[in-house]
C-alpha cells in the first residue's frame, strides 16, 4: 500500500473539510468536486481497491454512505445522486486508497448533449454505457465459478 493523500489527510498531515469521521471512516468534501457537496468516504484501513478490504471496514462504509447520501440530498436540495467507486488505474482509480465518491446530480448539468459534454453547464459527471452480450451458458459457467469461490 503506498501512502496516499488519503493515508495522510486521516493521519492529521494534511487538512481536509471532514463531514463525518469514526473508528473506521472519515467523509470529507471533495477538492476538486463535480458538484455542489461532492463527497468521499473513505475507509481507515490501508486497502487500495474494495476486495482487499476486510469486512469490518467494508460493513463501517455500507452503514455510513446511506446517512451521507441523505444529508447531501437534504444540504444540496438535490434529488439524484451516484455512488462511484473505482478499483485499480485500468478503472480510473487515481489516489490509490479505497473510497468512494458521492456526488449529488442536477438537472442539466454533467448530461451529454449529442454525445458531448455541455461545457456550458458547468462540472459534472458524464456517463456513458456500452453494454455487450452475455450468452445463457456463460452466465451459467460463470456463475458457478463465482459461487464455488464465496
Amino acid at each position: 500500500m503506498t501512502d496516499s493523500v488519503f493515508s495522510k489527510i486521516i493521519r492529521g498531515e494534511i487538512p481536509a473539510h471532514k463531514i463525518y469521521e469514526d473508528d473506521f471512516a472519515i467523509a470529507i468534501l471533495d477538492i476538486n468536486p463535480l458538484s455542489e457537496g461532492h463527497a468521499l468516504v473513505i475507509p481507515k484501513e490501508p486497502a487500495e481497491t474494495l476486495h482487499e478490504l476486510s469486512d469490518e471496514h467494508a460493513a463501517a462504509v455500507g452503514r455510513i454512505l446511506p446517512r451521507i447520501c441523505r444529508a447531501l440530498k437534504k444540504v444540496t436540495g438535490c434529488e439524484a445522486y451516484n455512488v462511484l467507486q473505482n478499483n485499480g488505474a485500468d478503472a480510473g482509480q487515481e489516489v490509490p486508497h479505497v473510497h468512494f465518491h458521492v456526488i449529488p446530480r442536477f438537472p442539466g448539468r454533467g448530461i451529454p448533449v449529442s454525445g458531448k459534454p455541455d461545457k456550458d453547464n458547468g462540472p459534472g459527471l458524464i456517463k456513458e454505457w456500452h453494454p455487450g452480450t452475455l450468452t445463457q451458458e456463460e452466465a451459467l459457467e460463470i456463475g458457478r465459478q463465482i459461487k464455488r469461490l464465496l
